[in-house]
């Protein structure tokens, strides 16, 4: 069995690797102290300029230590990886029954698979020709060469064909990427001297008034309006009771709310679990109603969608939104609501997530400089100077008003919350962004719940794209809001990123060391995707470290974000799946101690007709005191890792690559094909995320 390796363990040890300091204390009063006097000569800059050779010794050996540990770090590393080649793609053993998880072989594999066949094939041609001494520098047919045999006469015809007809078109490709790379990179920069403007002038919403008190003495809670928290959830067995206590503690007044807890579950015993929490809610005095679909038509935006339906509705302002691995702060409410208070044309409050596990792993760590971007620069700078950005379907406060003069929720997409977030800003709605107020949640800790969510986040924005283009094109928004939301928000941050990021460095940086006549130059390859991931990890410093493995992972993550793209852009099945992120509920010791420790004060519920629906609550009531269902206990999943195709083919293809660059002394592309062929083979061997084999 191989040994357990994680880049992040090792950067924590390293972090403490500078000396521990030590406190002596005397037990025995009688012992006699001697004064050593440092020397006053050596460190002063005076004549001895000499070093002390004990100290020297140590400094060098503290290095000599270090740069060991390091050697270590990557044997290990390299060892891991040798034993999982062996273990998982070898022998096949603590992987995913094959027999129940058959991987489709879609046309990209093929395609991917086709150029490993060709690269190859010429890496052997290429190393027995430099063995037999056939290097050619310019094409030109036999008259420039003595033809010696038949083997001769083909490379050297091929070496002609290639560059007569496979460089230049492939040229242009190059030159076609590496302009919607700099296009793609001008836009990076741009929201960055934004965020900084934002920074340097502190720019933040400020609510008009912030004030929810009401002047009648007699109902002192009139100000507050009427709130709706929705907690949409299907099978979340690991994080729905911390997710509905923490729902249930907001600073609200509690006549003021009503929370609906709207359960997909399939699973009884789920179900079951759920309503028990619901009621031990209810009889605390919380105004909370447990709603269940027995058809899950339209997944999440058929579930929102049916819990908007209900008559009681029509009496709340407003609708706050959480998915069921969140856990609100009790003041959430208090600093969100109160923005939309003399502004009416604000349709919608986003806040920001913090994650509960960013630090449970590599690919946590990775995912949190994604996201931490996403929001303190995509987001905020949109949100402050257009005033529009995608909700992000969670930890934001809605209008109800918005959402009913936008069309409510639709269920044509993957990206229900993308899709709203459009159709009000076409209506005119204005969004506004608080980085200030957070809401935990928790992020995928497998790679194979990762990949699934990015799946969907990426082929949803093109089915997306398809529907509302005419929509744009005819809505009587101004120029600039059509051309940012057809140019910047889908074309170039949701279509172009992914498709050159795939096709420049996965498949055209490989194809070009067997077609050296086509350049890649090495700024594309290194100093410009460099800087593009340094301006991407500075709104997360603590994670500067992980800059490189960065850079290597989201090249890796493009070949599932393009596939994605394309699956949306052309209506394929693979753009219709929703499969729910896998949750492990995790939340840390200060929110389980405060969930237990707070106890909110109980409150009458009126019987009678309310604003509230109470008579839907009072039924629900009911039902809870019905004798629970049998329960069968169902037998658990087991988990095992799983290898990806694609990934392991294209780790392959860019290590043949780094082979055939040794060839042509290209040094930066020799490093990079081979970093980023190895971070392929760590993904398609699972070896990122959670180890659950």
């Amino acid at each position: 069995m191989a040994p357990s390796f994680d880049f992040v363990d090792w950067w924590n040890k390293e972090q403490h690797r500078g000396g521990t300091p030590v406190v002596v204390k005397m037990e025995n009063p009688n012992y006699s102290m001697l004064e050593i006097e440092s020397p006053k000569t050596g460190f002063e800059g005076g004549k001895d300029k000499g070093k002390n050779a004990k100290q020297l010794t140590w400094v060098l050996l503290l290095k000599a230590h270090r740069a060991a540990g390091c050697v270590a770090w990557v044997a290990l590393g390299l060892w891991t990886v040798l034993a999982a080649i062996k273990k998982r793609l070898i022998l096949g053993q603590g992987l995913a029954d094959p027999n129940t998880e058959r991987p489709r072989k879609g046309r990209l594999f093929k395609a991917i698979t086709g150029f490993l066949v060709f690269a190859i094939f010429m890496l052997c041609v290429e190393v027995g020709a430099h063995m037999m001494g056939w290097h050619f520098v310019g094409p030109h047919w036999p008259p420039a060469f003595g033809v010696r045999n038949l083997p001769h006469a083909i490379y050297v015809g091929w070496i002609y064909f290639r560059a007569e007809y496979i460089a230049p078109p492939l040229q242009f490709l190059i030159n076609f990427c590496i302009y919607l790379f700099l296009l793609q990179s001008a836009d990076r920069i741009l929201l960055c001297l934004g965020c900084l403007w934002i920074k340097w002038k502190n720019i933040k919403p400020i609510p008009v008034n912030s004030s929810l008190e009401s002047d009648d003495l007699e109902q002192p809670d009139k100000g507050y309006p009427m709130v709706l928290v929705q907690i949409p959830m299907c099978n979340e067995r690991e994080v729905y009771e911390q997710s509905i206590g923490a729902v249930c503690q907001l600073d609200w007044p509690r006549h003021r709310m009503l929370v609906q807890v709207l359960d997909d579950s399939d699973d009884v015993e789920t179900q079951f679990l759920i309503k028990g929490e619901v009621s031990k809610w209810q009889q605390k005095g919380v105004n909370i109603i447990y709603r269940h679909r027995t058809n899950r038509t339209g997944y999440k935006a058929g579930n929102l969608k049916s819990a908007m339906n209900c008559a009681y509705v029509k009496d709340y302002e407003f609708v706050t939104i959480f998915d069921a691995d969140f856990q609100p702060k009790a003041d959430f409410l208090k600093r969100t609501v109160p923005h939309f208070r003399e502004n009416p044309e604000l349709g919608l409050v986003q806040a920001r997530w913090s994650f509960v596990n960013k630090d449970e792993n590599l690919l946590t760590r990775l995912q949190n400089i994604n996201l931490s971007f996403h929001f303190e620069v995509e987001q905020q700078v949109n949100g402050v100077f257009l005033n529009f950005f995608g909700f992000n379907g969670t930890a934001g406060v809605w209008r109800i008003k918005a959402l009913e003069e936008c069309g409510g929720w639709l269920e044509r997409t993957t990206v229900e919350d993308m899709d709203v977030a459009v159709r009000a800003h076409l209506c005119g709605w204005k969004f506004i962004f608080l980085n200030d107020v957070r809401s935990i949640c928790e992020l995928p800790e497998s790679y194979e719940a990762y990949r699934k969510q990015q799946h969907r986040w990426h082929s949803g924005p093109m089915q997306l794209f398809r529907l509302c283009l005419p929509d744009i094109i005819t809505s009587k928004v101004s120029a600039l809001k059509k051309a940012n939301l057809i140019f910047l928000f889908f074309l170039l941050r949701k279509l172009i990123l992914p498709f050159y990021s795939f096709t420049l460095f996965c498949i055209i940086l490989p194809v070009t060391m067997f077609v050296p006549e086509a350049q890649l130059p090495v700024w594309v390859v290194c100093y410009i995707p460099a800087l593009m991931s340094f301006l991407n990890v500075l709104p997360s410093p603590r994670s500067f470290p992980f800059l490189i493995p960065y850079l290597l992972f989201e090249n890796t993550m493009s070949v599932t974000k393009f596939n994605a793209m394309i699956s949306g852009l052309f209506q394929l099945s693979s753009a219709h799946e929703w499969v729910v992120t896998k949750k492990t509920g995790r939340a840390s010791e200060a929110d389980l101690l405060s969930l237990q420790e707070s106890k909110p004060p109980p409150a009458k519920l009126s019987r009678g007709a309310s604003e509230s629906g109470l008579d839907a609550l009072k039924q629900k009531q009911e039902q809870m005191h019905l004798p629970p269902p049998p329960l069968v206990p169902s037998a658990p999943k087991k988990k095992a890792n799983r290898l990806y195709r694609k990934e392991l083919a294209l780790a392959f293809l860019l290590l043949t690559a780094a082979a055939r660059s040794l060839l042509s002394a290209k040094g930066v592309h020799f490093y990079f094909l081979l970093f980023q062929g190895i971070s392929f083979l760590v993904v398609g061997l699972d070896l990122i995320g959670e180890q659950v084999s």
